[in-house]
């Protein structure tokens, strides 16, 4: 075992005395090391009621003949985060996550670990930590939040606080209906009820095979989430011993592709496309964005779950969760891939006895023929762009309008609040890639103002930035190379003329190759934003979007 660095032999004694001191029995010290890397915390709904998981897992651990060791992971709530300087901070902190997992497992040479985790960027930055290290470990997601209620109504985060505040300014929604949204969109402990970022990535979790079955939808706080910390706990021991299946035996290129197509088929958050390229870049495996493209291409989309539809997360796991919505899709997918649980997809197919095909529509009778994200290329974005195109009307699947340039999120915001974005604009936020930001922030404010104030359809936004999973409307991410690298997103200029194309895949400005050239030639790079501290070494190191926004480029053989 690994964990025989630190506790066997002579020279190890000063190891094991302080061992000791921590509490652990002279008994134990020939059992497993499991690490517990947990991202418990009072400031994320999605991770309140950790400790209750913390407490499952361990027992399963010390049932199966390990030694448990909780250590602490921090995490950003990206909704508290949204619309300020903390935003910078979100995704650079998948980095921080993967390298203090990587640090402490190292360090006290774990023999194996379980990976407590729910929202937006600790998902990823854990299985980048588990794809790094590749030792035995299983990911356990504390599960989505129960739908609010009021007056009679299911409510969900983003579309009834966001979105709220837009109508309320617009006079839809009285201040006492807003107040009342507030109290009971969020009723309790889970990550937010859509298919967002965290939702999303808890379910890729679950179809990469680094997750029990069923973990990818269990709800928050529920009997059965508990239940699979504890087999979780079980299970990383059994692997331990065994020493025959390990994060990349898993996670190979098959089972990402399988992750991929069913994030299509879900219609889920474009920004699993920089977490699943950073994910796969760990295990020394390459995806690109036309991969992507092509399996949207091919692939149903056979739920259609907020933001974009009227279900829930919780609808999606009373259907039968992510191994139902498997069963509909064994024709689009590799059965063969094996997971944490030991079984192979195919197996795990095979013990579905229901499936609610309200929720999960049959891949005959799907919602969308092609998958819920597109990828556009063109002379706005020789490098690609991403677009959740299963939140987009038909109406607006081809859109064309002026530019109307903002250089910063907040600017654009305040002219947005003002009502001076008018019907057939495109709004342009750039200089928020992943240098540019630095950090790549989400623009859900913006996107939420806009369909508050009813241009859900009728405007349009790009960015290098990015988007919350809640974001609904012909809204454009991504854009690669972002305008601090001279991208032609720096070029564009109020009025220019805007073409987003979704069904063709393209995305450019009606502007000739000379006038871009010539634009170029005048253009320079702007002074950092941010030039202190972590987010000033973040920008110094991290790739464009189009990679994956990653910041380690040297992976372990």
């Amino acid at each position: 075992m690994k964990s025989d660095n630190i506790k066997e032999g002579i020279d190890r004694t000063p190891h094991r005395s302080l061992l000791y001191a921590t509490g652990i029995a002279k008994s134990e010290m020939k059992k497993p090391f499991i690490g517990i890397a947990s991202s418990f915390t009072d400031l994320i709904p999605g991770h309140v009621g950790m400790r209750d998981l913390e407490r499952a897992a361990e027992n399963g651990v010390y049932s199966n003949g390990g030694h448990p060791f909780v250590f602490g992971i921090p995490g950003i709530c990206d909704g508290i985060a949204m619309g300020h300087m903390g935003m910078h901070y979100s995704l650079p902190s998948r980095e921080l996550i993967a390298d203090m997992i990587e640090t402490i497992a190292e360090a006290h040479s774990l023999d194996g670990l379980i990976l407590l985790t729910n929202c937006d960027k600790i998902t990823p930055g854990m299985l980048m930590a588990s794809l790094r290290l590749n030792i035995p470990s299983v990911v356990v997601t504390a599960g989505p939040m129960l739908s609010g209620h009021y007056h009679g109504k299911r409510l969900s985060f983003v579309r009834d606080t966001f979105e709220a505040v837009a109508k309320f300014r617009i006079n839809e929604i009285t201040e006492k209906e807003l107040n009342g949204l507030e109290m009971c969109a969020c009723p309790g402990q889970g990550s937010c009820q859509g298919l967002y970022t965290a939702n999303t990535m808890a379910c890729m979790t679950e179809v990469l095979g680094m997750s029990l079955p069923g973990a990818g939808t269990a709800i928050a706080g529920s009997a059965i989430k508990k239940r699979i910390a504890f087999e979780s706990g079980v299970r990383v021991v059994d692997l331990v011993r065994s020493e025959n299946l390990f994060p990349r035996d898993i996670a190979t290129i098959d089972s990402f592709k399988n992750a991929i197509a069913v994030d299509m088929a879900l219609g889920g958050s474009s920004n699993s496309v920089l977490h699943l390229l950073a994910i796969a870049n760990e295990a020394g495996i390459k995806l690109d964005l036309k991969l992507f493209d092509d399996i949207s291409k091919n692939t149903p989309q056979l739920t259609n779950l907020r933001p974009a539809g009227e279900y829930f997360l919780e609808d999606l796991d009373f259907a039968g969760g992510i191994p139902s919505l498997l069963y509909e899709l064994k024709n689009f997918i590799n059965l063969a891939p094996v997971t944490v649980s030991g079984k192979s997809i195919g197996e795990i197919i095979s013990d579905v006895n229901y499936v609610n095909n309200e929720v999960i529509r049959k891949a005959d009778n799907p919602y969308r023929k092609e998958g819920g994200i597109a990828v556009l290329f063109g002379n706005l974005a020789p490098n690609g762009a991403v677009i959740k195109s299963s939140g987009v009307g038909q109406a607006a699947m081809k859109f064309t309008g002026r530019a109307v340039v903002f250089d910063s999120e907040e600017s654009a915001m305040e002219n947005i609040s003002k009502g001076k974005i008018k019907e057939g604009d495109v709004v342009v936020i750039r200089y928020e890639g992943p240098k540019g930001g630095p950090g790549m922030r989400e623009m859900l404010a913006p996107t939420s103002q806009i369909v508050g104030m009813g241009l859900g359809e009728k405007v349009a936004l790009i960015t290098d930035g990015r988007f919350s999973g809640g974001t609904r409307g012909p809204c454009v991410g991504h854009i690669s190379p972002e305008a601090q690298e001279g991208g032609p997103i720096a070029l564009v200029k109020d009025g220019d003329k805007i073409e987003i194309d979704i069904p063709n895949r393209k995305l450019n400005i009606a502007l000739s190759a000379p006038e871009l050239e010539n634009r170029k030639t005048k253009f320079s790079k702007k002074p950092k934003k941010i030039d202190y501290g972590y987010l000033s070494r973040y920008a110094e190191f991290v790739s464009s979007a189009d990679e994956g926004a990653i910041v380690n480029r040297n992976i372990r053989k």
